[in-house]
């Protein structure tokens, strides 16, 4: 603890280092748990938020930084966490990264084994999406720990994707149990899983595959136990009950039923000064609101899916503001609509009701991030071999106000001069100027 007087530096005691970091999901959800975090993120906008929310922050692209900048990082940090762009990997993108899988397998390999690595990033670069490569750093950036005179290779890894990434996690998770090669015999407990958000406290349906590493002496890597019941996504079933859908073998209920929008939505909106304002989504005393997704499902554009305000949130992503929000039927068969605000879309990922979402492209930003309850359940599982307590839990729904004074500190450790930040991101748009009036 400080002593009183005591001016307490933002990078004092960091011990996690998320790449690729976003608005803050895994910091927001560190923050939480008690460890301090800081992230590296190369979209200005993110860095903005993360800025306001007084979370430190490194503006710059993950290569460049550890390529040229791996001295910066504090040597309190101990633990590696990211969630590497997953846009080649998704179900929603092209698909690149999926027909790559076996190829980026290879590469994992060939950076253990010690090949050239300017060969590797020749050979990466022909894969023909940029982001492909990525899901590779949180192995380079351990290496790089291993290799740096002064540094000592991180006690704990968190890793998380979509899951198609799994088994390139489940490679990552063979090598490190090995510690073959450059691992130097540095060898990892670990395991990885497929989990269900909605499992955890969040109300949405979304699946990520996470992977988690811990060094001998830290402890075994316990699967993490969940909180709540999975969600039936066949319409069908929706009103089995509760039984049906527990785990074989289960006598009786032991897990709380899925989060629903409307019960995430009404406890944000109840805190005095809450962004959240549901009012308009209320008839008859209740919220029996149902959303239109932006997305075409069975493989029909026009079959948008739907959901109703007693259910998950379909999966949150950057498009989270093109679905379409009917307080009533009467109102679909008007034809009028309304949309998700910021901070809606953010309580359905889990961010505090007041999160200060800052920059352009939030919605993106909402999207992209890690929901912070599920952060929770796995920091609390890595870093401590136990499950977030109710009270941590509950306190993860208000955010806690930032002096300016912060954010502008914060803002001169991640852009200094702007001279280090990735290029071209400062640049400013000037409009045209117009008559005087």
């Amino acid at each position: 603890m400080s002593s009183p007087g005591k001016q307490v530096h933002p990078l004092d005691g960091i011990r996690i280092l998320d790449l690729f970091a976003g608005p803050g999901g895994l910091d927001v959800a560190a923050h939480f748990l008690g460890f301090k975090s800081i992230g590296i993120e190369w979209d200005r906008n993110a860095c903005e938020t993360r800025y306001a929310a007084g979370l430190p922050t490194i503006h710059a692209d993950v290569s460049v930084m550890r390529e040229t900048r791996f001295d910066e990082i504090p040597k309190s940090v101990d633990v590696l966490a990211g969630g590497p762009p997953c846009q080649s990997f998704s179900v929603a993108g092209k698909g690149a990264g999926r027909r790559a899988l076996d190829t980026v397998k290879e590469f994992i390999h060939r950076l253990v084994d010690g090949e050239d690595e300017a060969k590797i990033d020749e050979d990466l670069h022909a894969l023909g999406d940029p982001r492909t490569a990525l899901v590779l750093e949180p192995l380079r950036w351990l290496l790089k720990a291993i290799e740096t005179e002064g540094r000592d290779p991180y006690k704990v890894i968190v890793l998380e994707q979509v899951p198609a990434a799994l088994p390139l996690w489940e490679v990552y998770a063979k090598l490190l149990r090995g510690g073959e090669g450059r691992l130097r015999g540095v060898k990892y407990e670990a395991e990885c899983w497929e989990l269900k958000t909605e499992q955890f406290g969040v109300p949405q349906t979304r699946t990520r595959a996470v992977l988690v590493a811990r060094r001998p002496g830290e402890g075994a890597v316990e699967p993490l136990e969940a909180t709540h019941l999975p969600f039936d996504l066949h319409r069908g079933k929706r009103n089995a009950a509760q039984a049906d859908m527990l785990p074989t073998g289960s006598a009786i209920p032991t897990k709380q039923r899925w989060l629903s929008m409307a019960d995430a939505l009404d406890a944000a909106s109840r805190p005095k000064g809450s962004p959240v304002d549901v009012s308009r989504l209320r008839r008859g005393g209740g919220m029996n609101f149902f959303v239109v997704s932006n997305y075409g499902s069975g493989g029909d554009p026009k079959n948008r899916g739907r959901r109703r305000s007693s259910e998950p949130a379909f999966t949150v992503t950057g498009k989270i503001s093109r679905n379409k929000v009917y307080a009533s039927d009467t109102e679909y068969e008007a034809g009028r609509s309304d949309r998700f605000t910021i901070p809606e879309s953010g309580v359905l990922q889990t961010f505090p009701h007041n999160f200060p979402w800052s920059g352009n492209d939030q919605a993106q930003q909402v999207g992209n991030a890690v929901p912070p309850r599920l952060g929770m359940h796995v920091l609390s599982r890595a870093l401590r071999g136990d499950a977030p307590t109710n009270d941590e839990l509950a306190a993860a729904t208000t955010w806690h106000d930032v002096p300016r004074s912060t954010t502008a500190e914060l803002r001169v450790i991640g852009c200094g001069d702007q001279s280090k930040c990735p290029p071209k991101s400062h640049k400013v748009t000037r409009s045209r100027r117009t008559s005087a009036p």
